[in-house]
C-alpha cells in the first residue's frame, strides 16, 4: 500500500513539476510576444515620427518657395507698372503690358513646377518610414505562415 501511495505522491510532483514548467514557459513566451509588440509599437511610432518631420520639411521648404516667388512677383509688378507710367504712347503701353503678361505667366508656370516637384518629393520621404513598417509587417506576417 505504501508503494501505492509513494507512485501516487511521485506522480503528482511530477504532473505538478510539468505544469509549472508549463506555466513558466508560458509566461516567457507572453512577456516575449509582449516585448516584441512593444518594440514593434516603438518602432512604428517612430517611423510617424520621421514621416511627420518630412511633411513638416517639406512644408517649410514650399512655404519659403511661395515666399519668394511672391516677393519676386511683386516686386516684377511694381518695375512693370513704372514702365508702364512712363510709356510715350498707347501702342508702347500695350507692347509692355503684353511683355509683363508673357513673363509673368511664365515665371508662374516655371514655379507652379518647381512647387509641384518639392511637393512630390516631400510626399515621397514623408511616405517612405511609412512603407517600410508595412513593409516589415507583411514580410512577419509571411514569415509566421
Amino acid at each position: 500500500m505504501a508503494t501505492g501511495a509513494e507512485t501516487l505522491k511521485t506522480t503528482v510532483e511530477q504532473f505538478a513539476t510539468a505544469g509549472n514548467q508549463a506555466f513558466k514557459d508560458s509566461v516567457e513566451k507572453s512577456l516575449a510576444a509582449l516585448n516584441d509588440a512593444n518594440a514593434h509599437s516603438k518602432r512604428n511610432l517612430e517611423a510617424v515620427v520621421a514621416s511627420v518631420t518630412a511633411a513638416t520639411k517639406g512644408a517649410e521648404a514650399l512655404g519659403a518657395q511661395a515666399m519668394a516667388y511672391s516677393k519676386q512677383a511683386v516686386e516684377e509688378q511694381v518695375s512693370a507698372a513704372k514702365a508702364l507710367a512712363g510709356a510715350k504712347s498707347v501702342q508702347e503701353a500695350v507692347e509692355l503690358q503684353t511683355a509683363w503678361a508673357k513673363s509673368a505667366l511664365e515665371t508662374y508656370m516655371a514655379q507652379v513646377g518647381k512647387m509641384s516637384e518639392t511637393v512630390a518629393a516631400s510626399v515621397k520621404d514623408s511616405m517612405k518610414p511609412l512603407n517600410e513598417r508595412v513593409t516589415a509587417l507583411v514580410e512577419k506576417v509571411q514569415a509566421a505562415k
